[in-house]
C-alpha cells in the first residue's frame, strides 16, 4: 500500500475515527481537519463519553487527550487496548506531560502528539495509522479469500472435487451433525475432523482420536467407554474412557469399519441415548459427544456382507464426505507441494527456493498409492537431505517416484524432434535427466548408460540446481542485475554464466 502524505485522501469506504477530548472546540477541529482529507470523525467531549462509545461502536483510529476532568486518556489507551485490539490509538497531550504520554505508549498507544497541535504532522500521525489498520484490514480479507479458494483449516486443494469437499464442510461444520469421512489410506481423513471440529460451536472443547484398528476388543473396550476401579485383574483404578474425555466436544472414530461387533452394538447404544457404561458399571454416565467418524473401507459392502451393522451405519451417516486419492486430484500437487516445501523449511530450518522441473514433473505422474501422507512425508525427506537450495533428483530417496515421469513432447513435435534448436547445454539436460529416470535415479547406472564418468554426472546436476535458482530468481526480480543482487553476485558474472548456458 502507497505512503499517504498529509493531503492524501483516506480510502473511499472510509476509516473510522473517534476524538476524544474536554476541549469541545478543539475537539471540532481536529475531527474537521481529519475530514477535509476523508477520514469518518466522530467526537466525544469527555472521557467518559468516549469510552462509552468505544464499548458500543467500532473504530480504526481513536484520538485522545491525556488530561480529561473525569476519565484521563490512559484510562482510554486501556479501554480501546481490551474492547478494539485492531484500531490504532494516539494521545494528545501539552509539553508538562510527555512523562505520562511515554506512559500511554507502554500501554499501547502508537504515538503522541504535542499540544498545541500542527495539523500536518495531525493528518500525516493519523494517515500512517490509518495504512497500518487498513493493511491489516486487506490482509484478513487476502487470508479469507485464500482460505476460501485453497484451503479450509489446513486443507489443501484448488482441484473442483476439493472444492465441493471444502463446501461442504463449511455448510456442515457449523451443525452438531454426524459425519462420516469416507477415502483411502492417506487422503486426510483425521486432519479434515479436525477441521470441522476447529469451525464448530464445540472448538473451545477437546477433539479425541481413537483408531479403531489400534487395539484388541477387550483394549478397544476399555478405551472408549473406560472401566470401575477393579473390574478385571490390573484394573484397580477407575478409568474414563475416550466418550468421557471428549464429553462437551468431539470424538473422531477412525477406521470406524473395522470396529468389532460387539462394540458396535456398545456404540449405537450411546448414539441413541448419549450415555455410557464403564466396564464393571450399574450406572450409566451422560455424556454429549458429537461423533465423527472415517473408513477406508466401503460400509454399505460391510453391511450386506453382515460385517458390519446397518443401523449404526445410518446413525453415524448422517452426512457423509468423500475425500479423492490424490492422483484424481493432480493439479494439487503443486500447491500441496509448495504447502509442504514452507512447512518443513521452517521446521528444519532449511532455505528451499524452488523444486526442479524433473522432480515437478515426476511428482505429477507418480500415482501416489499413500495419497496426501506420501507427499508430505516425500516433501520432508526431500527438505532434510537438500544442501542447495533446489529440490532436484538428489534428494529423492525413491526411485520410482521419479521412473513414473512420462515423456511429453512439445505441441506440434514428436520425440526427439521437440529439442531441435534448442542450445546444447538442454538438450543434454534432456538426456541426462531421462537416463536417471530410467535408473530410478541411481547415478552410477545413468553414468554408465550415457558413456560418462559418474563425476561428470554429478557435476552436470550440481549446476542444474544453478540454474534452476537463477531461472526462479529472473522470474521474481524480473532484471539480470535485481536477480544477481539476490544471489549475492554481479550482473556481470550473472550475464556471462546466462550467455554459456545459451539462454535468451
Amino acid at each position: 500500500m502507497a505512503s499517504r502524505t498529509p493531503e492524501t485522501p483516506a480510502p473511499d469506504e472510509p476509516l473510522r475515527v473517534l476524538v476524544i477530548d474536554d476541549e469541545a472546540a478543539h475537539a471540532a477541529t481536529v475531527a474537521d481537519v481529519l475530514e477535509a482529507v476523508g477520514y469518518s470523525c466522530t467526537v466525544a467531549t469527555s472521557g467518559a463519553e468516549g469510552a462509552r462509545l468505544i464499548d458500543k461502536d467500532d473504530f480504526d483510529v481513536v484520538l485522545t487527550d491525556l488530561k480529561m476532568g473525569d476519565l484521563d486518556g490512559l484510562s482510554i489507551v486501556r479501554k480501546v487496548r481490551e474492547r478494539l485490539p485492531e484500531a490504532e490509538v494516539e494521545v494528545m497531550t501539552g509539553y508538562g506531560d510527555v512523562k505520562t504520554a511515554v506512559e500511554a505508549l507502554k500501554l499501547g498507544a502508537a504515538h503522541y502528539l504535542l499540544k498545541p497541535l500542527d495539523m500536518g504532522e495531525l493528518r500525516s500521525i493519523v494517515g500512517r495509522s490509518a495504512e497500518r489498520v487498513q493493511l491489516a484490514r486487506d490482509n484478513r480479507e487476502l487470508r479469507r479469500q485464500l482460505e476460501e479458494r485453497f484451503g479450509f483449516e489446513g486443507l489443501v486443494g484448488n482441484a473442483p472435487r476439493m472444492q465441493e469437499v471444502l463446501a461442504r464442510l463449511r455448510a456442515v461444520s457449523t451443525s452438531s451433525a454426524r459425519v462420516l469421512i469416507n477415502g483411502e489410506t492417506g487422503t486426510g481423513k483425521e486432519l479434515v475432523a479436525k477441521a470441522i471440529h476447529m469451525n464448530s460451536p464445540r472448538k473451545s472443547k477437546p477433539f479425541v482420536a481413537m483408531n479403531c484398528t489400534a487395539l484388541n476388543e477387550n483394549l478397544l473396550d476399555d478405551e472408549l467407554f473406560g472401566h470401575e476401579a477393579g473390574s478385571f485383574t490390573g484394573g484397580d483404578r477407575m478409568r474414563k474412557g475416550r466418550f468421557e474425555h471428549a464429553n462437551g466436544g468431539t470424538l473422531f472414530l477412525d477406521e470406524v469399519g473395522d470396529m468389532p461387533s460387539m462394540l458396535q452394538a456398545k456404540l449405537l447404544r450411546v448414539l441413541e441415548n448419549d450415555e455410557v457404561f464403564r466396564i464393571g458399571a450399574n450406572e450409566p454416565i451422560k455424556v454429549n459427544v458429537r461423533v465423527l467418524s472415517a473408513t477406508h473401507r466401503d460400509l454399505e459392502a460391510e453391511v450386506k456382507a453382515g460385517r458390519f451393522r446397518q443401523d449404526l451405519y445410518h446413525r453415524l451417516k448422517v452426512v457423509s464426505v468423500t475425500l479423492p486419492p490424490l492422483r484424481e486430484r493432480r493439479e494439487d500437487i503443486p500447491l500441496l507441494t509448495a504447502h509442504f516445501v514452507r512447512e518443513f523449511s521452517a521446521r528444519h530450518g532449511k532455505k528451499v527456493a524452488t523444486v526442479s522441473d524433473i522432480v515437478r514433473k515426476a511428482f505429477h505422474d507418480y500415482a501416489w498409492p499413500g495419497n496426501v501422507r506420501e507427499l508430505r512425508n516425500t516433501v520432508e525427506s526431500m527438505v532434510v537431505l537438500d544442501r542447495d537450495g533446489v529440490l532436484g533428483p538428489d534428494d529423492l530417496e525413491d526411485g520410482a517416484i521419479l521412473a513414473a515421469a512420462r515423456t511429453a513432447p512439445a505441441a506440434g513435435s514428436s520425440g526427439t524432434d521437440a529439442l531441435i534448436g534448442r542450445p546444447l547445454a538442454e538438450v543434454e539436460r534432456h538426456y541426462m535427466e531421462k537416463a536417471l529416470e530410467h535408473t530410478g535415479g541411481k547415478r552410477e547406472e545413468a553414468a554408465a548408460l550415457l558413456g560418462i564418468g559418474e563425476r561428470t554426472l554429478y557435476r552436470s546436476i550440481q549446476e542444474w540446481k544453478v540454474q534452476d535458482q537463477v531461472r526462479a530468481a529472473l522470474t521474481e526480480h524480473g532484471t539480470i542485475d535485481a536477480a544477481a543482487k539476490s544471489l549475492g553476485t554481479t550482473g556481470d558474472s550473472l550475464a556471462k554464466k546466462i550467455k554459456k548456458w545459451g539462454w535468451t
